[in-house]
C-alpha cells in the first residue's frame, strides 16, 4: 500500500469518528433506497463562488461524471448532493456514451431540476465541426439526460481556434435565446494550445466560461497566467480541471508528503482554490470516500502553509518526466505519421493512475489503427522535443501493452 493510500485512509477514519462535518452515509444510501437524506446544515456545506460575470454562483467542488453511475441509486451523486456538490460535469462522450441516461434518474430522485447545475459537452474535430453539428448532438444529450436545458453547454477539447470563431459564438447566443442552456463556453486540455484558446476568448468575448488543465505544476506558468488574468477581467467564469495531476503509483509512493493538515489530495486541490480568479474545480471523485475527502478540503477554512506549497512543488520537479501535460503540437508535430501521442498517455494515466482501465481501453479502441501504430515510427525528434522529459517510447509501448 501506497503511503498516499496510508495518509487516506488515516484521515478518512478519523473524518469518521470525529464528524468532521460530513455526517454518516444515511441508511438510503446505504441500502439502496431512492430518497436521498437530509440535507446538512448551511454551514456544513461546500462554498460558493460566483462564476465570472453570469450572476450565477457555484460550489468550488464540482462531480465530475466521466466514469460508470449507478442508474438505481448513486451513493457518490447523493453524498455530493448533501454536501452541496450540486453541479455534476458530464458530456456526450463520457462512460462510453451512457453517463448522460444514468444521470437521468439522479435528477428524478432529487425531484427538482432547479435544485442541481447541469454541465455537458459535445466534442467535433476542429476541423469538421458545424454549429449544426453542436445543435444537433446537444439535442441528443438533452434526450439522454430527460432535461429541456442545460445549465451550462461546453465546446469540449478544443484545439482549433476556428470553434471560437463567431459562428459559433452566435450559435451559443441563439441557444441561449432558445431557452435550451443558460451559458456558454469551451474546454481546453492541450497545454500548447490552453494560453492562446484563452487569450482569443477573453478578446472576442462571447463565452460565459472556459474549462481548462490547471493545477499545482501550472501555478508557475507565466504564459498561462496571463491568459487567466485576461480571461478573468474579462468576466469569464474558470473551471479547473486535471488539479491531481496525477502520475503513476510507484511516483507517487516516493513524494512522501508530510502535512499534519491535508492528504496530498487534498493539498493538491488547496494549491487550486488558493487561486481565487478560480470559481471552481471538476474532480472525478470515483467512491464515495473521494467525495468525503475532497469536499472536507473544501470546507476546511485552514489554508495551504508555504511549506506544503514547497513540498508540491519538490513533487512536480522530481515526476515531472512521468507527467503528460499533452501538448500534442509539440512532440506530434516531430513525428513523420499520425499517432496521437498526448490522447493515448492521458488514456494511460486513466488505466494507471484512477483504475479505469476498462474506460481507456475503451477510448483507446476507438482511436484509428494508424494512430496507435508503434511500429516504424522514429520517435527521436519527438522524445527530444518534449520538455517535460518523457520516454515517450517507453510510455506509448506501455500503452499498448495494457490497453491494447
Amino acid at each position: 500500500m501506497s503511503n498516499g493510500e496510508i495518509a487516506r485512509r488515516e484521515f478518512l477514519t478519523g473524518a469518521l469518528a470525529s464528524g468532521a462535518g460530513l455526517g454518516m452515509l444515511s441508511a438510503h444510501a446505504q441500502d439502496g433506497g431512492a430518497t436521498p437524506a437530509p440535507v446538512p446544515e448551511p454551514a456544513k456545506r461546500v462554498p460558493r463562488r460566483p462564476l465570472g460575470k453570469t450572476g450565477a454562483d457555484v460550489p468550488i467542488l464540482i462531480m465530475g461524471c466521466c466514469q460508470t453511475l449507478d442508474p438505481a441509486y448513486d451513493k457518490r451523486l447523493h453524498r455530493c448532493y448533501q454536501l452541496g456538490v450540486d453541479h455534476l460535469d458530464t458530456a456526450q462522450m463520457y462512460a462510453q456514451g451512457q453517463s448522460h441516461k444514468t444521470i437521468a434518474p439522479f435528477i428524478k430522485q432529487i425531484g427538482d431540476r432547479k435544485k442541481l447545475w447541469i454541465t455537458s459537452k459535445v466534442f467535433q474535430e476542429g476541423a469538421k465541426g458545424t454549429p449544426e453539428d453542436f445543435k444537433t448532438n446537444l439535442d441528443s444529450c438533452l434526450q439522454d439526460l430527460e432535461t429541456d436545458y442545460l445549465d451550462m453547454f461546453l465546446l469540449h477539447i478544443v484545439q482549433d481556434p476556428r470553434l471560437l470563431g463567431p459562428e459559433f459564438i452566435k450559435m451559443g447566443e441563439e441557444l441561449k435565446k432558445s431557452g435550451k442552456i443558460r451559458f456558454f463556453g469551451f474546454s481546453c486540455h492541450h497545454a500548447d494550445s490552453i494560453p492562446m484558446l484563452m487569450n482569443k476568448a477573453a478578446e472576442s468575448g462571447g463565452f460565459d466560461t472556459v474549462m481548462f488543465r490547471y493545477s499545482f505544476r501550472e501555478c508557475g506558468d507565466l504564459a498561462l497566467n496571463k491568459a487567466i488574468d485576461a480571461c478573468h477581467k474579462a468576466g469569464i467564469g474558470l473551471i479547473a480541471i486535471k488539479t491531481l495531476a496525477s502520475v503513476p503509483d510507484d511516483q507517487e509512493q516516493v513524494k512522501q508528503f508530510q502535512s499534519k493538515s491535508f492528504t496530498l489530495t487534498q493539498a493538491k486541490l488547496k494549491a487550486v482554490w488558493a487561486d481565487e480568479r478560480i470559481a471552481a474545480i471538476a474532480s472525478q471523485m470515483t467512491a464515495v470516500e473521494h467525495v468525503m475527502e475532497n469536499s472536507a478540503a473544501a470546507m476546511s477554512p485552514e489554508k495551504l502553509a508555504m511549506e506544503e506549497f514547497m513540498q508540491l512543488q519538490q513533487f512536480a520537479a522530481r515526476s515531472s518526466h512521468h507527467h503528460c501535460k499533452g501538448c500534442a503540437g509539440v512532440c506530434e508535430s516531430c513525428i513523420d505519421g499520425p499517432l496521437r501521442v498526448a490522447d493515448t498517455l492521458r488514456y494511460l494515466m486513466y488505466a494507471e493512475c484512477y483504475g479505469q482501465r476498462d474506460a481507456a481501453r475503451a477510448m483507446y479502441a476507438e482511436l484509428p489503427r494508424e494512430q496507435r501504430m508503434l511500429e516504424g515510427v522514429d520517435l527521436r525528434a519527438a522524445i527530444a522535443a518534449c520538455p517535460q522529459g518523457i520516454d515517450l517510447a517507453g510510455r506509448l509501448a506501455r500503452a499498448q501493452e495494457l490497453l491494447a
